[in-house]
């Protein structure tokens, strides 16, 4: 695991509250899976896409990082998020947990929230 890979990691939060999905879509792979306890996971980038694009229930927001730990091929972050969801003012702690392939692309994300409705 090197550096790179952790700032991939702060990156995507950065362009996820930026709103820019392209730039999401590029630290994961293809066959990416998403794991999100109590919902279905996402399989494959279309899945993936889908979800970010049309189904993610948090409209805007920022996200702050208050750890990450890097292992061999693995980061794992916790945070707060606040910001909208379904027009309602939000805010809570997340885990988010990243695996990544030979190519450091992310390959597979979990992440659990102090609520079960993201």
């Amino acid at each position: 695991m090197t550096d790179v890979d952790a700032q991939r990691i702060r990156n995507y939060y950065e362009h996820i509250d930026a709103g820019d999905l392209e730039s999401v879509f590029e630290l994961f792979a293809d066959d990416v899976t998403y794991h999100r306890p109590g919902q279905p996971s996402l399989d494959g980038m279309a899945e993936f896409e889908r979800f970010y694009r049309e189904d993610r229930p948090l409209s805007e927001g920022e996200h702050t990082v208050e750890s990450l730990t890097v292992g061999d091929d693995t980061v794992a972050v916790r945070g707060r998020f606040e910001g909208k969801q379904g027009g309602e003012t939000v805010a809570f702690g997340f885990a988010d947990h990243h695996r990544f392939d030979d190519d450091g692309l992310v390959t597979e994300r979990w992440t659990y929230t102090d609520t079960g409705a993201v």
